[in-house]
């Protein structure tokens, strides 16, 4: 019997042992899951953490790079620091902004940003172009006097079928930045600068409906308000243009009221290759309304960012001197004579045609293809420093949609940038008793018409108008106010001289606009023209000579997002 139980006595003890083996074993696995399991969460979480450190850098280096002037001027600078970095509670990223290459004339921008936390890293490697816009605008309002502005509604049976953009006014009480009559249509996307809400009031609750196309708020601003952006550009692209190609005229006839001097283009075709023929020192006769309250041909007083406003001389119409064939002030020159392209670190831009006038410029004249404007086969950007009077259809060559669009293989392209204003002339002007009826041409100046005789059988009258549909396929950059139509009359009918009788005018613009502020284009059924404006998505590609985009957002180009751990 006691030999039994002292059996019995070991067999529990093995089995006790046993089982407290498998407990050990058991718990050792678990122990060694929660440990595993407990080090993989740390681990994704400070690879999560890299990440996110790694993004902060690019979206730091984005933030810099939206403050700069200009981008390649920048680069080009010894004061601009390229790299730069951020500490955090756990973490840290370190970043660098370069140049990469260009996409046509578009530069791209490599941002590579690198995240550490613990022993973990990751890497954002991102190349980056400045986003281009539609129709941005600094103010959607128009300037009412000289330090005053007043809104500029969109109205019912309006299509917009392009993007825009609208920098936050900052205006107290704080309003919509987007004045609204109606329904108009909103087929594209629109961007606010402004938030949508204040003081948690929902400003857009009732016309969100609208846009069908979405709106976006708390969007960076277009630099175009900004003075020494557009300076930078004009500066580096004046550099990089031509010295045959870079004008400074003289007006000539300076006895002329409200003198200007100019330099005009008129485009065409001849035996297949694009050509412009080239008047320098001509002199612009100028009008100057006497009554604030009579139009709206205002531009932004120099130094003031935007705030005050001054009347300019319009467009009456214009001279040359009377031997610039001889002495060469008027030439005729192939459109590819005056390509370049832009050069950084020796990586070229794909080549295209640049034009610069310290001064105003005049497009049109008495060369036009008058039955469809000024035609342009070739890449060009003209820039001046003044204001740019357009005086005929501007047309490029190539073949067209069925909607009359380029198409996006048509390698023609034109861009128009004024530091003063860009403004369709009133033809009407040199014919009016306003300044004296027929225009007064000094005796070694000759007078040059423009747009369409009002008589065919006398071709050089100065009795003009411009086509019943104006017609400007280009991109248009503003950088001294508003794109629009000169001696448009607030409350009057008929001041400006219409093409058509009784019939209001087209004004049919097939590119980008980038202004200041609102320019005045019409009054509906009174005055001026109807709007009919068309984005020309070329534009979105890189296809224009320099590089004159304003935005101040970056985005990343089409499969330009890299990431990864080292």
């Amino acid at each position: 019997m006691g030999r039994a139980g002292n059996r019995r006595g070991a067999s529990v003890l093995v089995l006790v042992v046993i089982s407290l083996v498998i407990l050990m074993t058991l718990g050792l696995g678990l122990l060694t899951v929660s440990y595993g399991v407990r080090y993989q969460a740390i681990a994704a979480k400070n690879e999560t953490v890299a990440m996110l450190a790694a993004e902060a850098g690019y979206e730091h280096a984005v933030y810099r790079m939206s403050q700069q002037p200009d981008m390649l001027t920048a680069l080009s600078s010894k004061k601009f620091k390229t790299t730069g970095d951020l500490s955090f509670d756990s973490s840290t990223c370190e970043y660098e902004i370069s140049f990469y290459q260009f996409i046509g004339s578009r530069p791209i921008y490599q941002i590579e940003s690198k995240g550490v936390c613990g022993l973990f890293s990751r890497v954002v490697d991102v190349y980056v172009v400045q986003a281009v816009g539609g129709w941005d605008m600094g103010m959607c309002r128009v300037p009412g006097s000289s330090v005053s502005t007043e809104p500029v509604h969109y109205a019912d049976e309006e299509i917009i079928d392009i993007p825009i953009h609208i920098n936050n006014l900052r205006d107290s009480p704080d309003e919509r930045d987007i004045y609204i009559t109606g329904s108009p249509g909103f087929l594209d996307i629109v961007e606010m600068g402004e938030s949508r809400h204040i003081g948690g009031a929902d400003k857009y609750a009732l016309v969100m409906n609208l846009f069908d196309g979405g709106i976006y708020f708390d969007q960076p601003d277009n630099k175009v308000t900004d003075e020494d952006s557009v300076a930078e550009k004009v500066k580096r692209f004046e550099k990089n243009t031509k010295k045959e190609f870079q004008f400074k005229p003289k007006a000539k006839a300076a006895s002329l009221p409200y003198a200007q001097p100019a330099v005009q283009l008129e485009f065409f075709v001849e035996g297949g290759i694009g050509k412009v023929r080239i008047t320098d020192d001509c002199t612009v006769r100028g009008f100057q309304q006497s009554q604030d309250n009579w139009t709206w041909d205002y531009r932004v007083k120099s130094g003031t960012d935007g705030t005050q406003y001054e009347r300019y001389p319009i467009y009456a119409y214009h001279v040359m001197p009377a031997d610039a064939q001889a002495t060469g002030e008027r030439q005729t020159v192939n459109v590819e004579d005056a390509y370049v392209s832009q050069d950084f670190d020796g990586v070229k831009s794909e080549p295209g045609g640049q034009i610069f006038v310290e001064g105003n410029v005049v497009i049109g004249g008495d060369l036009g293809i008058h039955d469809g404007g000024q035609l342009l086969k070739g890449k060009m950007t003209v820039v001046a420093t003044g204001n740019i009077w357009i005086a005929d259809s501007i047309k490029v060559d190539g073949t067209r949609g069925a909607d009359g669009m380029p198409v996006n293989t048509n390698p023609n392209i034109i861009g128009l940038v004024s530091q003063g204003v860009i403004r369709v002339v009133d033809p009407g002007m040199s014919e009016s008793g306003e300044i004296g009826g027929k225009p007064d041409v000094p005796s070694d100046c000759e007078y040059i018409p423009i747009g369409m005789t009002d008589n065919v059988s006398e071709p050089d009258s100065y009795e003009r108008h411009l086509p019943a549909t104006m017609v400007i396929e280009s991109a248009l950059t503003i950088g001294g106010g508003g794109f629009g139509a000169e001696n448009v009359r607030r409350d009057s009918y008929g001041d400006r001289k219409e093409s058509s009788g009784d019939l209001q005018d087209k004004l049919l613009v097939r590119g980008t606009l980038s202004e200041v502020l609102r320019g005045v284009v019409g009054l509906v059924g009174k005055d001026g023209y109807l709007k009919h404006y068309y984005l020309d998505s070329r534009l979105l590609e890189g296809i224009l000579p320099s590089d004159f985009w304003l935005r101040g957002k970056y985005v990343p180009a089409p499969a330009g997002w890299h990431d990864y751990r080292l």
